[in-house]
Formats: C-alpha cells, structure tokens, sequence
C-alpha cells in the first residue's frame, strides 16, 4: 500500500517564540479594514440603539423574549434562531469551499480584536523589530512605562467589549447606570471580569494559539477544500530556486528569501511551506510580497488567491456541484426564516384549570368551571385584549372583560359559567381580540356524569 508522503515542517527562522507580527500596507489589508471597522462600529453602536424605548437587539432571560431588530420574539421562535444559525453555518461552508478561509482572515471576531490588540501595542511599543529587540531585556525606565501603557490600553479595551457583550443581554444604559453608581450585582461583576478576561488573554496573549490549536473551523477545513478553493498560495514553480539557492547556471526564481511574508502573518507560519491548517487568508503575505516585487520590478502575484488547478495551469471552473449545494442549503434555510419571521408567535397564552375544584353548582339550573389566564405579548401593539367565549349556548364570563398590558405575565382567575339545560356541545372557545388580532384556545367544559 502506497504510503502518503509526509512534510516535515520546521520552524521559521524569522520568527521568535513570541510572534511580532509586522504591519504592513496593501490592497488585502485595506479591504480587511473596510469590513472590520464597520463590523466593530455595529457592534458597539449596536448595543445602544433603541425602538420605541426598546433595544433594538436584546435577549431578555428575564422576561422570556427576544428583541430582533425591532421584533419581539417568545422563546418558542427560538426555532428561528437555530434556522438563522444553520443559515450562517451554510454560507460560511459556502465560502470555505469557495475562497478557503477569508471569513477567518477578514470578519472573524478572534482576528478582528487581535489586529486591534496589534496596532496598540505598535502605538506603544513601536514596531515588530523593536518589540522583538526589546522582548527579553529588562524592565525598567521607558520601556517599563510603555509595557504598562500597552497592558492598561488592552485591558481598558477589554472591559468595554465586555460590559458591550453584556450589554446584549441586560439593557445597557441600566448596565452601564448600576456599573458607575456601585450597585451591580455580584454575578454580573462576576460575568464582566471573565468575559473581560477572555478577551484580554485571546486577543493580547494567547492569539494565533487560538487559530492554531482551539478554532474547530481550522481542523475540518481540510474536508471543505479541494483542487478548485482559491486560498492563499504560492506559486513555487515561479519562486523556486530562491535567490539564495541559485542553480549551477546562476539562474534563480522570482522569490528573494526576505522572509517579510512570515513577518507579517499573524499565524507565525511560512506560506511557502504550502497550504497550512494555520493559515487564516488574511492577505497579509500577498500585499508583503507584492511590494517587494514592485521594488525588484518583477510581477505581482507571486502570492496570491488561487487554487491548486490554477498553480497547475490546469482549468478551475467557479462552480462545482458541493458549492451549488452549500449555495442551495443557505438559500433554503434563509427562505424557511423569512417565513418562520412572518408566522412568528405574536401572542402566547396560558390556560389552566382549577385544579382544586373541576368544576361546581352554582345553583340547581347552573353549573360553573374555574380558570387561570396568563397572557405573554410579543407584539407592541397588542397592549389590550377584548376576553370573549363562543361554542357554548348561554354561557356567561365572570371576570375581567378586557386584560391590559400590565397584567400580561400574571395569572389571572376567570370563571364560566353556563346552563345545564343547555349544554350539548362542551368544546368551548375562548377568545382574545384586539383591533387587529385575534386569537383563540379550545378547552373542554366539565359537567356532571349524568
């Protein structure tokens, strides 16, 4: 049995055991900036927005719903978030099998809030070689000064990603309020020093670690790619020998061996080793390379996004049948959420039976059924419901005629009552009317065996 070859790859002489990533300019890293900026915009300006003295986006435990964009959901549309998820899920398969893993090098959370940590601490403590000049010398004086500075930056950042985490959960402008005046609880002071944490230890400390030996989307990557996903790559048949590595005749590749394209990856690895698990296609490496090459005035592109067929001048069509698949599944389940969102609960109700007495004589010609209403609404326009009953001849509704939005949540005791005379039919509806809405629940009146 033919053995499947294995590459050892050792690691990189121009990076320390500590990576400095090294900025750099370029088309990749302008496009990385226009999608992560305004995603960190909306996500802390999201947080903040209101609808009609409602946040725009809130999960409340407390009060059992959902507020989605100016939508109030029960916890029995929790199917709709779950179809939102596989939707997601879809389209970034869609996108792995396509164009490898850009949503990790572009939108990812993890990468978005380290390459903040990042330009901190340059602004700090200067640049990639001067970090890693400094790194193990000790602390004293400036440098002391500008240490600090970094880690009281990162934390500080640290804090208010988390208080606007939180913020999603427990209405922010309450948060923030019982944050500066002391009176927060101690689970939610507890909550924000662990998310706060995270985040200091993820995005300042721990970092590629993350991409490296905890992201799952970095190990079953491998079963999305094939011969035709454009990722990251480079081209060895170009680049090879390198310019240190002349062949007998003096000729060599187009590739210098200045090693910038490790220097700038945030994941530490040599992308000419190949395709990696570790690789997050963020393009840093392609703008890297570009500019060198412009500077030796060869060809851009020796880097680049593209696939194994197009390496190997072979022809590489866009759409395949496992992307018009992912492609078919994400419109499928957006399709099943728009309709779920337009058929979503928009008033929940709750009808139980006394159960301490069934049922009882009023007087000899009447008999009685005692009940408990508990109204939930997760429309703000239904704030008044009309109670009414039908399906039973004669039967009466003692209690309250109409429940407001301020008993909404409660139970409340009602009592129907009806003629014996007159009963035949026992399913009873009862119904809860508004303007515009009408709902109704079907419930079985109890009598006497006769």
């Amino acid at each position: 049995m033919q053995k499947i070859p294995v590459q050892i790859i050792e690691p990189s002489s121009f990076v320390d055991s500590k990576i400095h990533v090294r900025l750099t300019e370029g088309f990749f890293q302008q496009c990385r900036r226009l999608i992560s900026w305004p995603l960190l915009i909306i996500y802390f300006a999201l947080v903040w927005l209101q609808v009609d003295g409602q946040p725009w986006l809130l999960f409340d435990f407390s009060q059992r719903r959902i507020l989605l964009f100016g939508t109030s959901l029960s916890w029995h549309d929790l199917p709709l978030l779950a179809g939102i998820m596989i939707a997601g899920t879809s389209l970034l398969f869609f996108m792995a099998v396509g164009w490898g893993r850009i949503w990790c090098g572009f939108a990812c959370p993890q990468s978005i809030w380290t390459w903040v940590f990042i330009r901190i601490e340059q602004w700090t403590e200067g640049r990639a070689n001067i970090r890693a000049r400094h790194e193990h010398q000790p602390l004293r004086g400036g440098l002391f000064i500008r240490r600090l500075s970094k880690h009281l930056l990162w934390i500080s950042f640290s804090i208010v990603t988390a208080v606007t985490f939180t913020g999603y959960f427990i209405p922010v402008r309450e948060l923030v309020t019982d944050l500066f005046t002391w009176q927060a609880g101690t689970v939610t002071l507890g909550w924000l020093t662990c998310m706060a944490a995270l985040t200091y230890l993820n995005a300042g400390l721990v970092r590629e670690k993350i991409c490296l030996h905890a992201c799952p989307y970095a190990r079953f990557q491998s079963v999305m790619f094939d011969d035709q996903t454009r990722t990251v790559s480079y081209d060895k048949r170009r680049g090879e020998p390198r310019s240190n590595k002349r062949m007998a005749d003096g000729s060599s590749g187009d590739c210098v061996d200045c090693g910038l394209c490790v220097q700038v990856c945030p994941t530490g690895i040599d992308i000419r080793d190949g395709l990696q698990a570790a690789c997050i296609d963020c393009g840093a490496c392609i703008d890297a390379c570009d500019a060198v090459m412009d500077k030796i005035h060869r060809p851009k592109g020796l880097i680049k996004f593209c696939s194994e067929d197009q390496l190997a001048k072979r022809s590489s069509p866009v759409w395949r049948p496992r992307l018009i698949g992912y492609s078919l599944v994400f419109l499928s389940t957006s399709a099943a959420v728009v309709y779920g969102f337009s058929n979503k609960t928009e008033l929940l109700v709750e009808i139980r039976r006394d159960r301490g007495q069934l049922f009882h004589q009023r007087d000899e010609k009447t008999i009685c059924n005692r009940y408990l209403f508990k109204l939930e609404s997760f429309n703000p326009e239904l704030q008044r419901l009309h109670v009414t009953i039908s399906g039973l001849k004669g039967a009466e509704l003692e209690g309250g005629e109409y429940i407001s939005a301020d008993n909404f949540g409660q139970w409340l005791p009602y009592r129907i009552c009806a003629p014996t005379s007159l009963i035949e039919n026992k399913t009873l509806r009862i119904h809860f009317r508004s303007e515009n809405f009408e709902h109704y629940k079907s419930t079985t009146f109890l009598t006497k065996k006769r």
